[in-house]
């Protein structure tokens, strides 16, 4: 089994290579690294660079302007050649060792999509933002309402799909849109979800977090237009 792991990336020249080293040391099955930069204003490129120089397994992408994370993921799953997809976030919240965890209902269940769930019991959480936490709860029952899933964490940054599944919809959010949009379009076609505890430490807008409230609108925008309309 193939592992494609996606990370989209803007302005992130302090992680970017902490979070690549710790997916490098993921040796459980074989795997590719797909970088996209979104039009970085950093090092971002430069590091991105000297990266898939020095390692096989890692190809990139560059967006000619920045149009957000929903645009970086879209680039990554069309160049992806992995059996499962699996997005992962350049920001350091999301940490790698989760992998084998993430990818158990793959193998020992009848997965199509797994979501890494903050909200399950991880290892560790670090506490952060409560109306962040708020937002997410109530984007997710919104969600669950629509979808009739029972899903904790529909936001989560760590989501899996087998290949077919993510490529048998057609994507349009641009940016954090694509949560929702994802996750009802997969539903719609009665795809199976499970649900895997996983860590996170947040970072907070000091340290380049770039989720906020315009977002949680729109997210409620593409739960209601994807349901019904698309």
């Amino acid at each position: 089994m193939k592992i494609s792991i996606i990370i989209p990336c803007y302005n992130e020249e302090k992680t970017l290579n902490e979070i690549v080293n710790k997916v490098l040391c993921f040796k459980s099955f074989d795997k590719e690294l797909i970088i996209v930069d979104d039009c970085s204003s950093d090092n971002t490129e430069v590091i991105i660079n000297d990266l898939v120089r020095k390692y096989d397994e890692i190809k990139s992408i560059r967006h000619d302007k920045n149009y957000g994370k929903g645009e970086g993921i879209k680039s990554g799953i069309k160049i992806s050649t992995g059996d499962i997809i699996l997005i992962q976030d350049a920001d350091l919240e999301y940490n790698p060792e989760d992998y084998d965890n993430l990818l158990k209902p793959f193998l020992k269940a009848n997965a199509d999509v797994v979501y890494g769930s903050r909200f399950l019991g991880g290892q560790y959480v670090k506490l952060s933002f409560f109306w962040h936490y708020v937002a997410n709860k109530i984007l997710t029952t919104f969600c669950n309402i629509f979808t009739n899933l029972n899903m904790t964490d529909m936001e989560t940054g760590y989501k899996l799909f087998k290949s077919e599944a993510i490529k048998s919809i057609e994507l349009n959010e641009k940016s954090f849109g694509i949560e929702p949009e994802i996750t009802i379009k997969l539903s719609k076609k009665k795809y199976i979800f499970y649900e895997v505890p996983i860590s996170y430490s947040g970072r907070s807008y000091h340290e380049g977090k770039k989720i906020g409230l315009k977002d949680a609108f729109k997210a409620i925008y593409c739960i209601i237009r994807y349901r019904f309309f698309d």
